[in-house]
């Protein structure tokens, strides 16, 4: 015996028109052509080159002690500078977070402070129902 089962007849799929999309266009970035001079460049003939004035930077400032014969050197501006301003932020971060900080230590010490009093309570109750309970 043989079954056969006839195939549905499914309708066409409608048509869907084709999309055409346009190539993206925009304003394309451009720069100015830089001159970069060649390595060896010289001035023309008969140009006098202008001296540079070498400036000489004056010596490091020094402290010195009369009577032991000692010179020290002593930090330029920028190293002071650079030391004061960090002094001062660690100053002012401390002295303003110390507030903060001390709260926050309140509150765990008494929340610490609880945990261990009700622990204590519990284990002196443990102790005295023990004794209770060999007395009995």
């Amino acid at each position: 015996m043989e079954i056969r089962i006839q195939a549905p007849t499914l309708p066409k799929p409608p048509e869907t028109p084709r999309i055409r999309l346009k190539v993206p266009s925009g304003p394309v970035p451009s720069y100015k052509p830089m001159y970069i001079p060649p390595n060896d460049l010289r001035p023309p003939a008969g140009i006098k080159k202008k001296e540079k004035e070498t400036t000489e930077q004056p010596p490091p400032p020094k402290l010195r002690i009369p009577r032991i014969d000692i010179e020290l050197p002593l930090p330029t501006t920028e190293v002071v500078m650079t030391a004061t301003y960090a002094a001062v932020a660690a100053v002012a971060t401390t002295t303003l977070a110390t507030p903060f900080f001390n709260q926050i230590k309140k509150k765990i010490q008494t929340f610490l402070q609880k945990k261990i009093d009700k622990w204590k309570e519990n284990r002196k109750k443990k102790k005295d129902s023990l004794k209770n309970s060999k007395t009995e």
